[in-house]
């Protein structure tokens, strides 16, 4: 293709292709695209921001560009669409010079997309650079049918996903904090590292080794998790390499991940020879610290995941660990848990709905609806009251989704209450608060806790802790 395109703005356009044609993860499909592309570093941070950055703010895009355009966006062809798209985060987030901008994504158009619509392309981006993003802002809201409508299209939401998060919120008495969650939603996360329990060198000590004195700190053993750390810049594959440390103890792993899963494992004194399963455990981040808290406590782990494909993954997470038991069932079924065996600790990290990772996977709030809920949840009680038949008196249960929508949270969770007399459930959040390297703000009047984005600095992760009685 010609050169007047640069490289990172045709990996970026060939994200969104993949993302809207073939459902593709936005995450695998950059770091494909920039492997065949073979980006240097710099162009690489250019292709991740606008692709990530454009399927983030799709929703307010789409409302300027109907604005701009005078049509709505189901009239204007897909491929037309997606350089709209990326034009328009270019000129309205970026500081991306505006004839580039707009030259480069009519250049796009004509190699990449529809050449006819070249001069559409043109004509819209210009519209576009004739105001300031707040008075684009002003006119969205306006064109809102209602408040909620209005914030959703400026903070590039769905409006039942507002609406969602409002409740979460509400029910923690923090409703306020809307604003702030849907801000820390839409902003690039930091990539955050594990250092897996028992490894030769602690977080303190991995971040140090790590660093580049010509570059100064860019690992730091900082945020919520005591085994976590946060990588500024950079290629974590680099940054991971130069710690001395044997393959597979260090990892990429948002650190609500892992309080997650040393939840299970702190939330009473391990006993010795206690059996313990991840019954989701694909793609293997949460089975691998599992792993090696069992390592360490003298604990054997069993992990099922339903997905022959997933469960190769978990096996690549836990190559460090060959005595670790890998199956593939459904977690429904007897046979993910061998039988009739029963176990001292389970984890159910539960297939959700994944609003919490929206920072992460932006695509993610274009692709769920509300009618996506009824069969979800319902999975997630049938996964439970299947972890409830193999779990032993005095045994303890964690409940985990990457969501904090109530129905796949507290409601889930009364509800398991509620049909199994014989389980209490146990304060996770003094367990979390006894796990975490720094004081969290855990808010409202339930024992299970739920880890905020714009909090946190976590996915929303929410955990339950349940002890079987009787």
């Amino acid at each position: 293709m010609s050169r007047r395109v640069s490289d990172a703005r045709l990996v970026a356009y060939d994200v969104l292709r993949d993302v809207d044609e073939r459902d593709a993860f936005a995450n695998l499909a950059l770091a494909s695209h920039i492997r065949t592309a073979r980006l240097d570093g710099r162009d690489a941070g250019l292709a991740t921001e606008l692709a990530a950055g454009t399927l983030r703010n799709q929703g307010r895009y789409d409302r300027i560009i109907e604005l701009a355009s005078g049509r709505p966006t189901d009239k204007i062809d897909a491929r037309t669409l997606r350089v709209l798209r990326l034009g328009a985060h270019q000129l309205l987030a970026m500081r991306t010079a505006t004839h580039a901008a707009v030259n480069e994504s009519v250049e796009l158009q004509r190699l990449g997309a529809n050449p006819k619509a070249a001069g559409f392309v043109n004509a819209v981006l210009r519209t576009i650079t004739r105001e300031t993003p707040e008075a684009w802002d002003e006119r969205v809201g306006e064109s809102a049918r209602n408040l909620d409508e209005a914030i959703a299209l400026r903070t590039s939401h769905p409006t039942w996903i507002v609406r969602a998060m409002r409740d979460a919120l509400r029910a923690e008495g923090r409703d306020d904090e809307l604003a702030a969650l849907l801000d820390a939603d839409n902003a690039s996360p930091a990539v955050n590292l594990v250092v897996l329990p028992g490894s030769p060198v602690d977080a303190e000590t991995a971040a140090v080794l790590g660093t580049d004195t010509e570059i100064d700190r860019i690992i730091e053993a900082d945020g919520v998790s005591p085994i976590g750390m946060m990588l500024s810049r950079g290629n974590p594959a680099d940054a991971i390499d130069a710690i001395d440390s044997p393959p597979g103890t260090i990892r990429v792993q948002d650190q609500g991940s892992q309080l997650a899963a040393l939840a299970l494992t702190g939330a009473t004194p391990v006993q010795p020879n206690e059996r313990w399963l991840d019954l989701c455990a694909g793609p293997g981040g949460k089975t691998a610290i599992l792993a090696a808290e069992a390592a360490m406590q003298g604990a054997s782990l069993r992990a099922n995941e339903v997905t022959p494909h997933r469960a190769d993954l978990v096996r690549q997470a836990t190559e460090a660990f060959p005595e670790l038991d890998i199956v593939s069932f459904d977690g429904r079924d007897d046979d993910a848990f061998g039988g009739d065996e029963r176990f001292d600790r389970i984890l159910v990290d539960a297939p959700c709905t994944g609003l919490g990772a929206l920072r992460r996977r932006p695509e993610a709030r274009w692709r769920k609806q509300p009618s996506d809920l009824p069969e979800l949840t319902a999975l997630q009680g049938e996964l439970l009251d299947a972890a409830v038949r193999h779990l032993t008196v005095g045994g303890v249960l964690a409940y985990v989704t990457c969501s904090p929508h109530r129905a796949e949270t507290r409601v889930v969770v009364d509800g398991l209450l509620k049909q199994h007399p014989e389980l209490r459930e146990l304060d996770a959040k003094a367990v979390l608060q006894s796990a975490a390297r720094q004081p969290l703000d855990l808010a409202g009047e339930h024992l299970s806790a739920q880890l905020w984005p714009h909090r946190h600095n976590t996915d929303a992760m929410f955990v339950a802790l349940i002890e079987r009685v009787a």
